[in-house]
């Protein structure tokens, strides 16, 4: 937890598993060009991480491996990364821009949110963003985690919009209403668990299974 600066050698190819889990004094890493893969939880609560370079050379960005780091603002995805796992990103309460370079097969960004290429998926929204946001036209897709622990007071979903993953609302913490549009048939479980403000939910005709703790501790709701 101490450790301040770290230089990775050139000829490494894989940040492996939490290797630098709750490293919380580490300010800045420089990943070198020979690198290919950042494992699961590799940066996993580093709190004061505050910038990182993901280089050309990287495919994978695992599960969790930016998760928790708070100080962490921007991020840009290169042409090379293929795989970004599940919360990637998630919990990095100062987050307000994901940027994939425009050469990328695999995800995009809208205005700092980030996509699948074809933009029918919804992965992940920065959580230190606040506000209103309206979720663009032809996504269908709203990924797991997507909107975990963001700061966004109204979010609104379009039509288009038929399946929401796995806690994908979890502690939205301003959210104070939510309109779920016709054509979703399923809330997953914990999809909106710990949404502590959430105060009134519709739902479509369409709907036919809500999962277990969907609306798990929403103490404000009322509707």
């Amino acid at each position: 937890t101490s450790l301040t600066s770290i230089t990775i050698p050139e000829g490494i190819t894989r940040i492996a598993n939490g290797a630098f889990r709750d490293c919380t004094s580490l300010p800045s890493i420089t990943i070198p060009e020979s690198v290919t893969s950042i494992g699961i939880r590799a940066f996993y609560n580093c709190t004061s991480l505050a910038s990182i370079t993901i280089p050309e050379s990287v495919t994978s960005i695992e599960d969790n491996a930016f998760g928790f780091c708070g100080k962490l603002t921007s991020v840009t995805i290169p042409e090379s990364v293929t795989l970004i796992g599940r919360g990637a990103f998630i919990r990095c309460s100062s987050l307000i821009n994901i940027s994939v370079d425009e050469g990328n097969l695999n995800y995009s960004s809208i205005e700092g949110v980030l996509f699948t290429k074809s933009q029918s998926n919804l992965l992940f929204f920065p959580s230190g963003r606040e506000g209103s946001y309206t979720i663009p036209d032809g996504v269908t897709l709203i990924n797991s985690y997507a909107f975990d622990s963001c700061l966004l007071s109204e979010i609104i979903i379009p039509e288009g919009v038929t399946s929401i993953g796995l806690k994908a609302f979890q502690l939205t913490s301003q959210l104070t209403s939510i309109v779920i549009p016709e054509g979703v048939t399923s809330i997953e479980p914990e999809t909106f668990e710990d949404s502590s403000n959430l105060a009134s939910v519709t739902l479509p005709s369409s709907l036919t299974a809500i999962g277990a703790k969907a609306f798990a501790m929403c103490s404000n709701l009322m509707e």
